[in-house]
């Protein structure tokens, strides 16, 4: 079974999430898994891009409106891939 890791990006713009994330990932072994929310929109190109260019698989990728405080959270799954 693999590892699944979590990333709060919530509140966090441009290029923060990404940075975030890639921060965690070299600290995680391949066939991990990490889910990552993140209020900021463009995560929703940025995130997936970021996979494709570092090799790593985009499980899933939604969005969940919140229901207190309104607002809407991306949440993706990213299967960690290489070395």
């Amino acid at each position: 079974m693999s590892e699944l890791e979590s990333l709060d990006a919530r509140g966090l713009l441009c290029p923060l999430p990404v940075i975030r994330t890639q921060e965690r990932v070299r600290r995680l072994p391949s066939g991990a898994t990490l889910e990552v929310e993140a209020t900021d929109a463009g995560t929703l190109e940025d995130i997936p891009a970021w996979c494709r260019v570092h090799g790593h698989r985009l499980l899933s990728s939604e969005s969940v409106e919140k229901e207190t405080g309104g607002g809407i959270v991306y949440r993706f799954r990213i299967q960690i891939c290489g070395d």
